[in-house]
């Protein structure tokens, strides 16, 4: 019975795991889900047990077993849905209590066995922002120490060998934490401070145990040991942050047992190349000695207790723990260190306590200064800081040694005599100082009488020497006066009183004085009194919105719950039950509930499944075919941004989606500049171009005034310019398309300014500055990254570029559909010309395709795709040349038989006949099909030099330049195009202007190569 009853109650926690894999429908249905497992393991907030059911038994959660997948679940599927959802409802918390649960329930043994698993699940995820800032609290709430505590426990009953995996594994997750972090974080600010480099590491607690040696060799394989004081707080230093809690437990009672255990740890490293790290960090945390020499007690006093704290660490120099000496000989005399960590090394060999001297370690330490002291080598290449280190180290270490000296060994060792005769040698005075002053010192120890005189004098050398000589006269260790007891440095002065300042002159101020009776003259001024007001206040913004949260207020009405699901979107913004009646503010509401969430959901889809291209067709549907029928605010906005979301992320079914529904004859004007927008907003983003803001008001420069209106009073001028900058904000394109053009006819400045001899003398005359930055070879940092992205591995899904998807999913169906569109519409109107006037089929009707405001549209979009799809693979060969051959045709041949009449001589040129027709193209559709041609022309020039069009499509360059000449030639003498005049006749000439200069510059450059076409 019971056996079944816990193989049930394991089934229903494999079904809990996989409801979650799942899509949820509800939050309703979520809530449960995730309390109940939580509440069979203790660890459910008393605010959510409402929720809790009883079909997961107490002790069916098995944590090895189920908190991995549990744990991955609400990462990958539950966390990107449901994320905003529950931080709206105030149930975030649920989440939380999965991976780092709170203080309430810390003592809880299962509380700190899902925080151990938590970091390894949430780092073999792929990072998101909501992992990190789990990461961050996990870090804070549950560090390594608490880990530790948690594996080597006595209540864990784990055997001990799959301790040591576990701490392993663990120590590993941890000391990656900052380094994934980063590299996920990228260029972004918002990394949060505990996650970064230097303060994680310099939290990291420190406590030392036996364990500790596996974390200690990963953190020096981090550089957490730096050779130096760090002097930026984001450079990590161990010692520097566990140096204070050291001496604090070395000083209080029981330090013997605290002491042992750094020993042992320290030569428990698996390397003796970690130790040497340690103890070069350690001795360069030390307090540093100043001045040096300085023979006062209360710095005898501080080299004693620096040497006790390294001997409490590291314990004895003793012949047997040869691992030590060598890794002590190669740190301080391989290093450069100065003569106050002589004395610190020579406090530590001797014992660091007064009148016990450890004659063992100072035999040690004075061989291994010897050895390097007497080295020919070292006696002429070292540098003299080097010289005065050992210097003085050997003299120190001499001074130290209890009766009998070894003075007198050392006085007649062959090795030792020939090393003075190689420092009197030396070329340098300094140095032979060094040989002479330890030659006097050793003779005067074993008894002999030497003098090489002349100390006397003000040279650096001198009085060196004579500072050491002082110094010897004592030890280090044999200070009478303790460094607790000694209130401050000698050298530290009373601090003088503080300076009032000067009194400063009186400022040009004007001062009214005021009669002391209060009377004032002005009666202007004065305020009468009134009763006050019987009326309550205005409440404020909050009170308001306090007031509309009061649920006693809403009764009778249904909350319309934000999407979470793409699927739940599409059926808010276009239901598929058939037609929708009833209750039109419920409609309202689940329109703009929908609209507000819209971006944000498919933005946050996009990186998740195949989620987002299973809905994005039905998406842009219901969006272009929605309508403000509610006055909404932000409508036009919000859905524009939605759209162009959806171009962004799902290029591939979004974008032939739009320019299907494009060439539809049920779509208003509005509509149709919608579907152009996100198709280049879209594809602007997916090129990583800037992209300006929908919502907002960009500020009109004096060359953007269109009219001026000096006769307007300021607050009439002001309405109109914010009204044409609010219509010029709702034509992204067209901002765009008139930098993108005039850049592409800036760019070919350079190429004609050879040709005018002013501006060849200005640019020789001109003074330009050296560059001081070489650009790096792309070669090696694509290589470089190529190597990087092999060894990290991809954890992201790649992101589409612009480039990959230009030609086959935006610009050429783009094309190919304006024309089969075209010619369906030449067809209509040929089956309807025979008939009279009024029953005759105009394609290009108002709010038609064909129309000049959506054609020039049309094409500025186009221009703007085109721009941004210069560096595709199909450039030269498709994408130019089709570009550049429909702009020619629209800007010259008639594409409706109504193209460019008016309504007033629509009767009398249809009784002239067909025949005398004469169909005028409008000002901005000309403009945007040169704007559009001298772009492909100014692209191909970049890319190849304008070879491909050049040789392979002359015929059509060429025509491209008569249109443009005949187009300028016509404005310059004087006629009038339909719809010019102002800032569009500005833009038609210089976009004219322009064509004729990039086709000149092209043919210059290949006349030779092209084929005779006349």
């Amino acid at each position: 019975m019971s056996a079944e009853y816990h193989d049930a109650a394991l089934a229903q926690m494999r079904e809990v795991i996989s409801r979650l894999q799942s899509p949820i429908t509800d939050l309703q249905t979520l809530l449960p889900l995730l309390a109940t497992p939580l509440a069979s393991l203790g660890l459910l907030p008393p605010r959510f047990r409402k929720y809790e059911d009883s079909s997961i038994p107490t002790g069916v959660f098995d944590i090895p077993r189920h908190a991995p997948p549990f744990q991955r679940a609400l990462l990958e599927h539950v966390l990107p849905a449901w994320e905003q959802v529950l931080l709206q409802e105030n149930a975030y918390a649920l989440i939380e209590q999965y991976f780092c649960p709170d203080a309430m329930s810390f003592a809880s043994p299962s509380a700190r066995q899902i925080a151990l698993y938590a970091y390894s699940t949430i780092l073999s995820a792929p990072l998101r922002d909501y992992s990190v800032r789990l990461l961050a609290k996990l870090v804070k709430g549950y560090p390594i120490d608490v880990l530790h505590s948690i594996l080597f426990s006595s209540s864990n009953k784990t055997p001990f060998g799959r301790h040591d995996i576990s701490w392993e594994d663990c120590v590993r997750n941890v000391v990656t934490v900052p380094t994934k972090v980063a590299n996920y974080m990228g260029e972004r600010r918002d990394l949060p401070s505990i996650l970064e480099h230097g303060p994680y590491f310099t939290d990291i607690p420190a406590e030392a145990t036996t364990s500790i040696a596996y974390l200690l060799s990963k953190l020096v394989n981090l550089g957490v040991f730096p050779t130096t004081v760090p002097v930026l707080p984001a450079q990590p230093s161990f010692f520097q942050a566990a140096l204070p809690t050291i001496r604090a437990r070395l000083s209080s009672d029981g330090y013997i047992e605290y002491a042992t255990s750094w020993t042992k740890l320290l030569a428990s490293l698996p390397s003796s190349s970690n130790l040497r790290s340690i103890l070069t960090s350690l001795f360069s945390h030390l307090t540093q000695i100043s001045p040096v020499l300085d023979p006062s007690p209360w710095t005898r006093a501080l080299c004693a207790r620096e040497g006790l704290l390294i001997q409490n660490l590291l314990g004895s120099l003793h012949k047997s723990n040869s691992e030590l000496i060598d890794c002590f000989s190669a740190v301080a005399l391989g290093r450069h260190w100065n003569e106050g960590h002589a004395r610190i090394f020579t406090c530590w060999a001797a014992g660091a306590h007064k009148g016990a001297r450890n004659r063992e370690g100072l035999e040690i330490l004075l061989r291994m200064v010897i050895d390097l002291w007497t080295d020919a080598d070292h006696i002429k290449h070292s540098l003299l800081s080097q010289h005065k280190y050992l210097t003085a180290l050997l003299l120190i270490t001499l001074k130290h040694f209890p009766e009998p000296s070894p003075a007198h060994e050392l006085a007649l060792s062959p090795q030792f005599v020939q090393s003075i005769s190689t420092y009197i040698s030396h070329l340098d005075p300094s140095v032979r100082r060094c040989g002479m002053l330890v030659a006097e010192e050793v003779a005067r120890a074993a008894g002999k009488t030497l003098n090489f005189g002349d100390w006397e004098g003000e040279d650096d050398i001198k009085a060196w020497c004579r500072q050491l000589r002082e110094l010897t006269k004592a030890c280090d260790v044999d200070v009478d006066e303790p460094l607790d007891e000694v209130d401050a440095s000698p050298d530290e002065e009373i601090p003088p009183a503080p300076v009032e300042p000067a009194p400063q002159p009186p400022k040009n101020t004007v001062t009214l004085d005021v009669p002391p009776s209060g009377y004032d003259s002005d009666d202007s001024l004065t305020g009468y009194a009134s009763p006050p007001s019987s009326r309550s206040a205005s409440p404020t913004p909050s009170e308001l919105e306090e007031i509309e949260r009061d649920p006693t207020l809403r009764v009778g009405v249904k909350k319309v719950p934000r999407p979470v699901y793409l699927a739940q979107l599409g059926e808010m913004i276009r239901p598929t039950s058939g037609l929708q009646g009833g209750d039109e503010q419920m409609i309202a509401t689940k329109i703009e509930v929908a609209l507000e969430a819209a971006e944000e959901l498919i933005r946050r889809k996009s990186g998740y499944g195949t989620e987002l291209e299973e809905n994005a067709v039905n998406l842009v549907h219901g969006l272009i075919g929605l309508q403000d029928n509610y006055d909404l605010e932000g409508f036009d906005q919000k859905r524009q941004a939605a759209l162009n979301a959806l171009v962004a992320c799902c290029p591939r079914k979004a974008a032939p989606s739009i320019i299907e529904e494009f060439f539809r004859n049920q779509y208003s004007i509005e509509q149709r500049f919608v579907m152009l927008n996100a198709l280049a907003l879209g594809a602007r983003e997916l090129a990583s171009l800037p992209v300006p803001e929908l919502p907002g008001r960009q500020a009109l420069t004096n060359g953007k005034i269109a009219f001026p209106s000096k006769r307007l009073p300021p607050s009439q001028h002001k309405k109109y310019l914010t009204i044409g900058d609010q219509m010029r904000t709702h034509d992204p394109v067209g901002l765009l398309l008139e930098g993108i053009s005039q850049q592409a006819i800036d760019n070919g400045r350079e190429a004609t300014a050879d040709k005018v001899p002013e501006l060849v003398r200005e640019r020789n005359l001109r003074v330009r500055p050296s560059s001081k930055i070489t650009e790096a070879p792309s070669g090696a940092s694509s290589t470089r990254a190529a190597l990087m992205q092999q060894l990290v591995g991809t954890q992201h899904p790649k992101r589409t570029t612009f480039t990959e998807v230009a030609a086959e999913f935006f610009i050429c169906p783009f094309i190919n559909s304006f024309w089969l569109f075209l010619r369906d519409e030449q067809t209509r109107e040929a089956r309807t010309a025979h008939l009279p006037a009024l029953h005759q089929y105009r394609g290009a009707g108002t709010g038609l395709v064909l129309s000049a405001l959506v054609l020039g549209r049309f094409l500025e979009t186009l221009a703007v795709l085109v721009h941004a799809a210069r560096n595709a693979r199909e450039w030269l060969a498709v994408i130019a040349p089709d570009a550049l051959e429909l702009a020619v045709t629209l800007g010259t041949r008639p594409l409706s038989r109504g193209e460019g009449k008016d309504d007033t001589e629509e009767d009398t040129r249809d009784k002239a006949g067909a025949g005398e027709n004469k169909q005028n193209k409008e000002a901005a559709l000309l403009t945007a099909a040169l704007e559009l041609a001298v772009i492909v022309l100014d692209g191909c020039l970049d890319v190849d030099g304008g070879r491909s069009l050049g040789l392979e499509h002359t015929v059509l360059l060429l025509g491209t330049g008569e249109w443009a000449g005949k187009v300028f030639e016509a404005l310059e003498n004087g006629a009038k195009v339909l719809g010019g005049g102002g800032t569009q006749e500005v833009r038609l000439r210089r976009a004219a202007a322009g064509v004729i200069l990039k086709v000149d510059e092209l043919t210059s450059k290949w006349r030779r190569s092209m084929i005779d076409v006349s």
